[in-house]
Parts: C-alpha cells; sequence; structure tokens
C-alpha cells in the first residue's frame, strides 16, 4: 500500500484513521481529502500536519478533485454527510450527491487505478418501522431487547446483517444502502477487492458532536461547557439505548482488513461496541455526571421524531468470527476518554462545542 486515500480525511473518522494509518505504515503516502464543510473539521488539519498525514482540500462531489490526487492502492471512504435528519426541512440534494454521488465518483477512481476499497456505512440502512418492530422489555434505565423475536437477524445480542432491509430509512440511510450495492456492482464487475462496514455509533476524542450526530460528545460537551438538552421521545424518559464503538477500536478492525482484505474481500459487517459497549441516554446523563461532577437541566420532549428507534444494537458474531476482533474500551472509558479531550483543549473547541 504505497498511497492511501481517505476520503472525509478531516472528519472525526478520517482524521483519527489517516494519523493512524501513518503511525503504523509509516513508509507510504497518506493523504486526507476533504471539503471542510463540517464545522470544527479546520482544527484537524494540524494534527493531520503533524501527523504526517497529506491533506488536499477537495469534494468528493468533485471527481476532478478526486483525478488530481493520481492514482492510490487504496481508498478507505468515510466521507458522508451523516445526519439523518438531512433533507428532512430542507432539499435533499446535498445528502444525495455527496452519499451516493460521491461514492459513485470514488468507485470510478478505484476503477481506472485498480484501487482495494473500504467503505464505511451506517447502521441506518436498516428500515426504521422494522426496528421499531423489535420486541423490547423496559428497565428502570432503558430499553432491552428480548431474546425471542418474530423478525430474522435479531436476538438480544443485537442486530445482525441478516436483519430485514426492506422499507424506508431516511434519506441517510437510503443513500449509504445505495453505495453499497454500488459498491457491490464495482468489485463483482471490475474484479476489485473491497469490504463494507456497517457502522453504529462510532465516537471519541476529536468529534465534534452536535444534536443529529456525535450524541456522545455533545452530551458529554454540554456536561462541561453548560446548556440544555433533550430527552425526545418514548415519554420523555431517555431510556432510548445505542451501542457506542471508540474510534481506536474501530481502526484496530480496519487495520486487519487491510492487512488481510483478500480474505474479507466483498464482505459485509456489522460493526459496533455490541451489547457490553451499549447505553440509553439517561445512562449517559448518569455517567457524564459522575465523569465531570456536574449536574444539567434535560428537558423531556414525548413527542417522537420520524426517524427515532428505541434501541439499536450491533451483533458483531459475523465479523469477530472472521478477524478475532471485539471492541476494548468499555463505555466507561469512552466517556472519560472524551472528556479528558475536552478539558485538555477546552478554549480551542469551545467555538465548536459549546
Amino acid at each position: 500500500m504505497n498511497r492511501i486515500l481517505i476520503t472525509g480525511g478531516a472528519g472525526f473518522v478520517g482524521s483519527n484513521l489517516a494519523i493512524n494509518l501513518k503511525n503504523d505504515f509509516s513508509s507510504s503516502e497518506i493523504i486526507a481529502l476533504d471539503n471542510l464543510k463540517r464545522r470544527g473539521s479546520e482544527i484537524n488539519l494540524m494534527r493531520l500536519n503533524k501527523g504526517g498525514v497529506n491533506f488536499v482540500h477537495g469534494d468528493i462531489r468533485n471527481k476532478e478533485d478526486l483525478e488530481a490526487v493520481g492514482a492510490v492502492d487504496l481508498i478507505v471512504d468515510c466521507s458522508a454527510e451523516p445526519s439523518v435528519l438531512a433533507g428532512i426541512k430542507e432539499s435533499p440534494e446535498y445528502v444525495v450527491s455527496t452519499n451516493l454521488g460521491g461514492t459513485l465518483n470514488t468507485l470510478e477512481m478505484a476503477r481506472k487505478n485498480e484501487s482495494s476499497i473500504i467503505f464505511l456505512s451506517t447502521s441506518r440502512v436498516y428500515p426504521i418501522k422494522t426496528l421499531r418492530g423489535i420486541k423490547c422489555s423496559e428497565t428502570e434505565s432503558r430499553f432491552e431487547i428480548l431474546e425471542k423475536q418474530l423478525l430474522t437477524g435479531v436476538s438480544s445480542k443485537g442486530i445482525t446483517e441478516n436483519f430485514p432491509i426492506e422499507g424506508v430509512r431516511s434519506l441517510y440511510g437510503a443513500t449509504k444502502l445505495c453505495s453499497e450495492i454500488m459498491m457491490q456492482e464495482y468489485l463483482e464487475t471490475y474484479d476489485l477487492k473491497g469490504v463494507i462496514n456497517r457502522c453504529g455509533v462510532i465516537t471519541g476524542p476529536w468529534q465534534m458532536g452536535k444534536v443529529d450526530q456525535g450524541v456522545i460528545a455533545l452530551w458529554i460537551a454540554r456536561h462541561l461547557y453548560g446548556g440544555k438538552l433533550k430527552y425526545i421521545g418514548y415519554g420523555g424518559s431517555g431510556k432510548q439505548v445505542r451501542d457506542a464503538l471508540h474510534i481506536d477500536d474501530l481502526y484496530r478492525l480496519i487495520k486487519i482488513q487491510i492487512e488481510d482484505l483478500k480474505r474479507h474481500n466483498k464482505e459485509i459487517y456489522n460493526v459496533g461496541g455490541g451489547r457490553d459497549v451499549s447505553i440509553s441516554l439517561l445512562e449517559l446523563t448518569q455517567l457524564c455526571q459522575k465523569i465531570t461532577g456536574n449536574t444539567i437541566k434535560i428537558d423531556p420532549v414525548n413527542e417522537e421524531r420520524i426517524f427515532d428507534v428505541p434501541v439499536y444494537i450491533t451483533d458483531n458474531s459475523k465479523v469477530q468470527k472472521a478477524t478475532g476482533w471485539k471492541p476494548n474500551k468499555s463505555i466507561e472509558e469512552i466517556i472519560t476518554d472524551v472528556s479528558k479531550w475536552i478539558i485538555a483543549n477546552k478554549e480551542l473547541l469551545e467555538p465548536v462545542l459549546n
């Protein structure tokens, strides 16, 4: 791998992967391409430069920007408009042109240069109504997935790759699923190597959390800087649950896949923290209070949003069997890690996170 391109390379996921790749593959040229649209991504430019990563200011929607990079051996596609709410109250043009059009441009780059590709997809490819049909119990602090289900591909361990895929999933989820399908066609038609990772909630230091994406970093930032939060939907209880994956744990998997792409070629993996690294908003609040020593006002909002689901937990069985990989960092370690990062860079991050 003489040249590796990270699209979305100045974002949270892309910048962390790029810097780690340069550390482990020091003789390779690591290129981070980003349009710097997301607030806070400009802060990562200093980190990329210090880490020996070459930054290119470009947009995957423009094939000329990709062509200017030149031939690469591997593309790690982290580019996305990541909000599940994208396009709901505005034109869907940006989310569609970035997440689908941009992927098509990236795939064309891979075809022309015979590049391998690792595509970061999302758990949001699974349809909303079907996810809401998962049978759950309710405890004092969270919703729990029951073992016995009428649906295939789900158990108390979480959701597997054969969970039903038919149905509406949000414009964000639809663009990522369409990208998966096109990638599968390219891999088969042009004899390329690649793997698709359907990621759950990814978090860790250098995530510029917002209400619609990066909720764990946002929750911690509010407890450190002050401000209000809301428990939206499900009676305003805060019992909705997601699993969380530390960026360092995701990188360990990406490295495994890079080092043996032939073995993982054309596979689709669900990738997340799993049941052991999951948390409800209510539990997240309690941990933030414990770790930061601060308490803030959280307003209950009974009304659910169109794409909300009560619980999503990843079943990592397939990827663990194929690689031996599993998450190392606990939810408390994740929250502690993010808290320490914000405290250490409080003035730098305040314009973005506060």
